[in-house]
């Protein structure tokens, strides 16, 4: 017997939405051997609506969370604004940086002299960024004070020594206390040119920061020895300075211009860092449109499965028809049928992606277990370990461009359904 027939008591006149046409719509929804390619569409419909889901709101947590771990990183390490002399070398640096650290926003002002360098020990070499600094100001450093794996800080002005990160300290194969030899271009002047100079130093502490390119390059040593080492006559290269919120560096700056002991070149982050960030923010638009293509066709295939159950249930619609049921009862139908793969679908894609993103260092952790290998390599990847940052707002829209696209697919089956006629349907039937 037909759905239509086993309804025949329905009224003429039923509520927009009422139980009869939720009952018709759930009979539609549930799966016949007679209706079963149908079903099959469906079932496909939701899953690709639900992996689409889920699969947008992971990946947008994921470069969420990349960039964050990135901006954190960079930023913590490198500092917010940099001050470079104009008209003579920054000998002053003591009383500069002691002026800028009161200016209004800045929490710490640091001397810096930098240098490129070649480090090597008895197993192997790498190349380096030497950074000359101050005992008091590389405690400050959060991700190099707090990020001690071996060794002290303690003294680190007055005992020759220097810092390096972990992946450094492992691609040379040295410990704390083990020697390690820096070998710069810049030496002393020699009849014969100049000669490169050469130097070992203990290694007194060891820091992880977490990102690949920093803890396998970044060599600190004491201001005094680094002025020394590459030539500087009692001066600095910049004054590395770091504010209270990184993104408001233009109203410190403005500040710092105001109120400047002597003439600075100032730059900021943004302006160092632009093409890299702009290239993030154009690898995650990218993503959001290529995964939004995922629910798209999810959301076609409900219109191909609704098209496919109108042409089924053609005599059934008629039935109804000729009883009294009105066109916008069984375009109610056919939407609450069509609406319901979508809404669940979505539902479910967002419940899936947020419990995945939550727990997604787990998650790796046992693909690695499962599979016997590392999956995710921080020395192709930047960062030791996978992040994931959800935004709300981001899901919101997710889920809600989701909602709209599955029930815009299912408008048009639905209408041609209401637009069937009965006397037509039932000669074709």
């Amino acid at each position: 017997m037909s759905v239509a027939a086993e309804n025949a008591a329905v009224p003429t006149g039923t509520k927009p939405f009422a139980g009869f046409e939720w009952l018709l719509a759930g009979r539609y929804l549930r799966t016949r051997r007679r209706e079963g390619f149908v079903s099959v569409i469906a079932g496909f419909s939701f899953l690709g609506i639900m992996l689409g889901v889920a699969t947008l709101i992971i990946v947008m947590s994921v470069m969420n969370g990349f960039r964050k771990e990135l901006l954190e990183k960079i930023v913590g390490v490198n500092g917010h604004i940099f001050a470079t002399p104009i008209d003579r070398p920054l000998d002053d640096y003591d009383s500069v940086a002691a002026r800028l650290s009161k200016t209004p926003g800045i929490k710490l002002a640091i001397p810096l002299v930098e240098g490129q360098a070649l480090a090597s020990s008895q197993t192997g070499n790498n190349g380096v960024l030497v950074r000359g600094v101050r005992e008091a100001d590389i405690k400050a450093i959060p991700f190099i004070g707090g990020n001690i794996r071996g060794g002290t800080l303690d003294g680190f002005d007055t005992t020759p020594g220097v810092a390096i990160g972990r992946r450094l300290a492992n691609a040379l194969g040295i410990q704390v206390g083990d020697n390690m030899t820096l070998v710069s271009p810049q030496g002393a002047s020699t009849p014969f040119g100049t000669a490169p100079r050469i130097k070992a130093y203990p290694v007194k502490a060891i820091f992880e920061i977490g990102m690949t390119e920093f803890d396998g390059t970044f060599v600190y040593m004491p201001l005094a020895e680094a002025q020394a080492y590459f030539n500087r006559d009692g001066d600095v290269n910049v004054i590395e300075i770091f504010v209270d919120n990184p993104d408001n560096t233009q109203k410190v700056r403005d500040a710092i211009e105001a109120d400047a002991p002597r003439p600075l070149v100032l730059s900021d982050w943004r302006q160092r860092n632009r093409s890299f960030f702009n290239a993030l923010e154009v690898e995650r638009n990218v993503m959001f449109i290529i995964l939004t293509l995922i629910v798209l066709v999810a959301a076609l295939n409900i219109v191909s499965g609704l098209i496919m159950l109108v042409k089924d249930k053609t005599a059934d619609i008629a039935i109804m028809r000729t009883m009294g049921c009105t066109r916008g009862t069984v375009l109610r139908v056919f939407l609450i049928t069509g609406a319901a793969i979508g809404v669940i679908g979505t539902f479910a894609g967002f419940i899936l992606g947020v419990v995945f993103a939550n727990n997604i260092k787990s998650i790796m952790a046992a693909l690695n277990w499962i599979t016997g290998a590392n999956l995710w390599d921080p020395t192709v990847r930047f960062l030791s370990d996978i992040p994931s940052v959800i935004d709300w707002r981001e899901v919101v829209s997710v889920v809600l461009m989701a909602l709209t696209l599955s029930l815009l697919a299912t408008l048009y089956p639905a209408w041609k359904a209401a637009r069937l006629d009965p006397v037509e349907a039932l000669r074709m039937g």
